[in-house]
């Protein structure tokens, strides 16, 4: 490296070093209205870049960003991936896409490497139709826009080079992927994301986001992609916590549930918001080296802003499939059968005959991911050939089907103290997958939930013993207020047999600052923020194990778990709430609960009843798209418009039309800033 690199690197580290962050409840930088504060988060973030071990593919586009050069040996592990197919190689291929676009005329990204990585690119499978066997998924939700914006965006640079293995020019492969994208962004801005408000998955949906509203030069793809991310981001602000995601999600993970600052979405909200830490990943890389978007300011005072007085969301999300034809899906098309396979609907009585169809044309059979099938498949071909096999799929679908992330029905609610997150009345005693039903938040590590855990396992496969569910709860909110009834089935099944009969919560007593129990009652305290946990069968919190003083263990098949959230200046002490909480008066049969809460009243839920609030029921299903004090739209959406005090962003899909109305001085905005906006 030339000696002026390498005084310019060291004095790079130096910046990166000074300007280091802790986990931050509350926005950096000291002028959080301007929309210059964002450039200097992103630039200090890139120079974080170079202070912070840089190993991936991602990172080291950064440092190019910064002055460092890129070498074959530094994204060595990620061409070798893609050259053999790796699951997740599309993760890769997004950072392979940028570097065509956005460096190709960077002498710090040789020629030499720029031939090495064309040749790479035209030998690569992009979807399943395509020519070879592979372990790679291509169908889940984040997948899905992954590989079909990769496919598109490098036809696109290749327009009119042969691609190898499919055997077909760039300006073909932009074809076929087009109507792929298209629709993939008009379900998740009509109807939301299946995986939703994921903590891990959005990381990946952000990246294929940020390179089609950058690279695409078809307007369409550009704007709707620039809608869709606004959307995302909209979701990570109406349902955070002080900048720690700890709402409920269609997938996540444990190690995702339980910190804050190990979740992966923590570095965007850190770029984006001010808030959270420092984080490279796939997402933040791209925001921070995107030409072309700025995060709306409406959308950033929303996450930044006060909810002093209790903020209430509602919102709707994915679809159901018996509504398929209403969102333009064909359960016999091939095609549609891919969508189908974002929502993972593999075994859905009314698609598994489609399923089957895919893994027969796209050689599915042979990818470990349905290793499963394929050790059945000669029964499964069976019950085929009888027309048999939508029966079996209905008659063990609470098994078959715990993939699967069908529409949602989301209620958040928060105060400066706490937040109170559930997927209301979610797939009752179905299987679960990696769902992460209900959380309550005091802190980004002083989280609470309850799952039935599927077996002991803690890690691989899922879902496993804090990861996702055996048996998903019936689960409500209202407010401040959460009840999860379980009822656990040991039927044998076919994919998973439960084994484990008791529920369990997770509740580490060391990141709280105080934790009591009373009257049956664990209760905790976090700052000004109070937490209290009811179980009807009798509990013992773990004296053993690494979850020692963590976890609560209620055993038996059936339960009910109450959970309300309180704070200083609703009860005054944390003995306060203690006392009265204690006192409260709580009435079971079976699986029917009647609980005097002091804060809301009388609330009644059952297993087969409404829930109710002093007599009056709350509806749990039916959501509009967003209901909350900044932004209500119809389900699905044509048009949504978010308000905040004088900043706006008018989002009309159908008429691709984008409007940011800001207090801010046109002078301070760049041209670039609002791509499709007025």
């Amino acid at each position: 490296m030339p000696f002026r690199s390498v005084i310019l690197f060291f004095l790079l580290i130096f910046h990166g070093a000074l300007n280091a962050q802790p986990f931050s409840s509350t926005p950096s930088g000291t002028d959080t209205l301007n929309l210059s504060d964002f450039e200097h988060r992103r630039e200090t973030f890139l120079n974080k870049y170079l202070s912070d071990k840089a190993n991936g593919i991602h990172e080291k586009m950064a440092l190019l960003k910064k002055g460092i050069p890129l070498t074959y040996g530094d994204i060595f592990h990620s061409i070798e991936k893609i050259q053999k197919r790796e699951d997740c190689a599309d993760f890769d291929m997004a950072a392979i896409i940028r570097l065509f676009y956005q460096f190709d005329d960077d002498p710090r990204f040789s020629k030499a490497l720029q031939d090495s990585l064309k040749k790479l690119v035209l030998h690569f499978k992009y979807w399943p139709d395509e020519p070879g066997t592979d372990n790679m998924c291509t169908w889940s939700e984040n997948h899905y826009i992954l590989f079909s914006s990769a496919g598109y965006l490098v036809g696109q640079y290749f327009k009119d080079d042969v691609f190898v293995n499919a055997g077909e020019t760039g300006m073909e492969k932009m074809q076929k992927m087009r109507p792929r994208i298209i629709q993939w962004l008009d379900l998740r801005f009509r109807t939301g994301f299946s995986e939703w408000l994921s903590n891990v998955y959005y990381t990946e949906d952000i990246a294929a986001l940020v390179n089609l509203l950058d690279f695409s030069h078809d307007h369409e793809i550009a704007t709707k992609a620039t809608m869709v991310l606004d959307l995302l981001l909209l979701d990570m602000a109406l349902n955070q916590f002080k900048g720690t995601f700890a709402s409920t999600h269609g997938r996540s993970y444990f190690e995702h549930k339980i910190n804050g600052n190990r979740e992966s979405s923590g570095g965007i909200f850190n770029l984006m918001f001010g808030l959270n830490n420092f984080k490279t990943n796939m997402a933040t890389t791209a925001l921070a080296l995107s030409t072309n978007y700025r995060i709306p300011p409406v959308i950033y005072h929303i996450a930044n802003t006060s909810a002093e007085d209790g903020f209430e969301n509602k919102q709707r999300m994915g679809i159901r499939i018996e509504d398929a034809e209403k969102r333009g899906l064909d359960r016999k098309n091939i095609e549609d059968g891919m969508t189908f396979m974002t929502l993972e609907a593999y075994c859905h009585p009314k698609t598994i005959n489609l399923t089957m169809k895919i893994f027969d044309e796209y050689h599915l059979w042979e990818n470990a991911f349905f290793k499963p099938f394929n050790d059945s498949k000669g029964l499964i071909n069976a019950a085929r050939k009888t027309g048999t096999l939508p029966l079996v799929a209905r008659l063990f679908r609470k098994d078959l089907s715990r993939n699967m992330r069908t529409e949602v029905n989301i209620y958040t609610y928060k105060t400066d103290d706490y937040m109170l997150s559930t997927a209301q009345d979610y797939n009752k005693g179905m299987g679960g997958d990696q769902h992460a039903i209900w959380s309550a938040a005091l802190g980004s590590e002083a989280i609470c939930f309850t799952t039935h855990p599927a077996n002991e396992k803690l890690k691989g496969s899922t879902p496993n013993y804090w990861t996702g569910s055996g048996n998903l709860p019936r689960s409500a909110q209202y407010k401040n207020v959460h009840f999860s009834l379980y009822k656990i089935s040991t039927r044998p099944g076919i994919y998973i047999t439960h084994k484990l009969k008791f529920t369990h919560a997770w509740l580490p007593k060391d990141k709280f600052d105080e934790v009591i129990e009373k009257g049956g009652w664990i209760f905790a305290g976090k700052n000004d923020g109070y937490l209290a946990l009811w179980s009807e069968k009798p509990y013992h919190l773990q004296s053993e194990s690494k979850f020692k003083d963590k976890e609560a263990i209620a055993d038996g098949k059936k339960n009910i778990w109450i959970c309300e959230l309180g704070s200083k200046s609703e009860y005054g002490s944390f003995k306060n709430f203690v006392d009265l909480i204690a006192k409260a008066r709580i009435e079971t049969s079976g699986l029917n609960v009647i609980y005097h809460s002091p804060s809301q009243g009388k609330l009644e839920f059952g297993w087969d009843k409404p829930l109710r609030q002093n007599g009056r029921v709350i509806s749990l299903h039916d959501y509009p798209r967003y209901d909350n004090k900044y932004v209500k739209a119809d389900f699905p959406a044509d048009v949504v418009e978010i308000t905040f005090g004088n900043q706006k962003l008018i989002l009309d899909y159908t008429n691709l039309r984008r409007k940011v109305i800001s207090c801010y001085e046109k002078s301070t905005i760049p041209k670039e800033a609002y791509p499709s906006g007025d």
